[in-house]
């Protein structure tokens, strides 16, 4: 039986990318290095930061600003709207949207059909 995704990522503007909290392990941490040509102690100190409640304790990728949402991971291409670090990128990314559905692309279809315009990005 063959599975078929129901989205395109070439084709959304990065929702998944502005997740407040996008946690990276260890294991993440030294393919980024890898691919960056740095230390993990290196990449930890310049591209994450510890996020602590009484429930969680992870190593977090650091946002910036972004024009179309408030903030995004900062290895995402705010002009091209892409990750520039594809290769390298966390498992937790790699494995979304975790089936072959994306709520976030199938709002974005959505809404662009419901505004009659293909470039249109919702705002949340």
């Amino acid at each position: 039986m063959t599975t078929c995704r129901t989205y395109h990522c070439e084709r959304c503007p990065g929702y998944c990318c502005s997740h407040p909290r996008i946690a990276v392990t260890d294991h993440d941490l030294d393919r980024l290095a890898a691919h960056l040509g740095i230390t993990r102690a290196v990449a930890r100190r310049r591209y994450t930061y510890r996020y602590r409640t009484a429930d969680v304790d992870e190593q977090v990728l650091r946002h910036r600003r972004d024009h179309v949402y408030r903030s995004v991971c900062r290895f995402f291409d705010q002009r091209e709207r892409c990750c520039t670090i594809y290769a390298a990128r966390p498992y937790v990314c790699r494995r979304y949207p975790y089936g072959n559905h994306c709520g976030y692309y199938s709002f974005l279809r959505f809404e662009r059909r419901h505004q009659g315009d293909d470039e249109f990005i919702p705002d949340f």
